[in-house]
């Protein structure tokens, strides 16, 4: 029995252009024409038909833009379709994003009430779940405090615990485990497993795709509002990782490079000190990249590449290059024909708290941008929370002294202090 289904599905938006105004336009129909602007058509789904059987976890995932949001939005009736049929058989709660509904100025104990009733919780059901509630969160201390005194973390970490104690028949996810540290992640993940085995139907939008492997065991692929993939987590991610060399060269980092092949990256994970494979970092904490490839023909002189693209508050930074593998004295490897890993020990991470993408490319030495051996765009997905005290784009391990001039020269040197180079605008 399918308790969600989609049945030929299309959204579309007006978009509207303003005019600029032209030497000559005299008449008033002219300027009206002028300052009305010209309107577009954007179709953000264009007819997608999927179901999701009762009790099942399905993922979706796409880049930006891909119309992930638009069908949560759909699916939770923010905003209804332009032609298609929805149809949904059960109670549905969606957690869109963590911590919508809270008042700054009422404690953590009235936010639980008031944010669990405008997911649909009754008053009743929220006093029976309210001690687990706090638990989970981790907030006993600060339960009667006003929220706004309340750290970012201990905010999200309400906010996902009220949530992740809805008992809804269907639940809808959107970048929900990009809250807490590792361990309260590890907490969500689990919580979201024990819905699983308890019959709920669910659907994980995430660009988090070690999550989406995990824990769904179908999962859709969207490009440019359709679906172009469905299937098991693995094949589907694959198929993620091609689609990104296609994308076009928007950014400035190349996707559209002509790969020949002759060695293939089969798998990037990233494992911290203890060497469990994670997608959580603090800023400033050790960090091991492995990088798998299959050699199908030798090449005698190769470098692999970890480029990484920074999304700081919503917005996409740049792309740049993280470290670079090679041989001695900067000669390039030989790579043999069959299965091989490089790892890339990393000391201190040197990214700020944010979401970012994580690619790799081998290469022959001083090949462009444009060509390469293969490229894996975006194939995995990184949390990094608070780790160092800093401010600016990056954090860098360094050695810094003052030095103060007076009848004779004295100086004070501090080890490994925090510094980061300036955002913009000199904040």
């Amino acid at each position: 029995m399918s308790d969600l289904i989609l049945d030929h599905v299309s959204k579309r938006y007006l978009v509207r252009h303003r005019l600029e105004a032209k030497n000559g336009w005299r008449s008033l129909r002219q300027r009206l024409q002028a300052f009305r602007g010209q309107t577009d058509e954007f179709w953000a789904l264009r007819d997608v038909c999927f179901e999701v059987e009762r009790g099942e976890t399905l993922g979706i995932i796409g880049h930006n833009g891909a119309g992930k949001s638009t069908i949560l939005k759909l699916l939770s009736k923010v905003t209804t379709p332009t032609s298609g049929e929805i149809r949904i058989s059960g109670r549905l709660s969606a957690l869109i994003e963590v911590g919508s509904g809270f008042h700054p100025e009422l404690t953590g104990r009235e936010n639980i009430y008031l944010s669990g009733s405008i997911l649909g919780m009754r008053r009743l059901e929220i006093t029976e779940k309210l001690e687990r509630i706090i638990d989970f969160a981790g907030v006993r201390d600060f339960i009667d405090s006003p929220v706004k005194h309340y750290s970012s973390g201990m905010y999200v970490r309400l906010g996902f615990s009220i949530a992740a104690h809805l008992e809804p028949d269907i639940l809808l996810l959107d970048e929900v485990l990009a809250v807490g540290d590792a361990t309260f992640q590890a907490k969500c993940l689990d919580r979201i497993n024990q819905l699983h085995s308890e019959g709920r139907t669910i659907v994980f939008v995430s660009h988090d795709l070690v999550s989406v492997e995990r824990l769904c065991g179908r999962v859709l692929l969207l490009n440019h509002g359709q679906v172009i993939a469905s299937g098991g987590a693995r094949d589907v991610i694959e198929i993620y990782w091609e689609t990104g060399r296609t994308r076009g060269a928007s950014e400035k980092l190349d996707q559209s490079a002509e790969c020949s092949r002759e060695v293939e990256i089969t798998s990037v994970t990233c494992h911290d000190a203890s060497g469990q494979d994670t997608s959580a970092f603090r800023t400033g904490s050790p960090v091991t990249v492995r990088v798998k490839y299959a050699v199908h023909a030798t090449v005698d002189d190769a470098i692999v590449e970890l480029y990484v693209h920074s999304i700081v508050a919503g917005q996409y930074g740049a792309w740049f290059l993280l470290t670079t593998a090679s041989g001695e004295d900067g000669k390039p490897l030989t790579l043999q024909e069959g299965d091989g890993e490089i790892e890339f020990d990393i000391d201190e991470l040197g990214l700020l708290p944010g979401i970012c993408h994580l690619s790799a490319r081998i290469a022959h030495q001083g090949q462009p941008s444009n060509k390469a051996i293969d490229w894996r765009h975006q194939c995995l997905t990184l949390r990094v929370d608070s780790g160092k005290s800093v401010r600016g784009t990056f954090h860098t391990p360094h050695r810094w002294r003052l030095v103060r001039a007076s009848h004779r020269l004295e100086s004070q040197r501090m080890d490994y202090g925090p510094v980061a180079t300036p955002s913009p605008g000199g904040k």
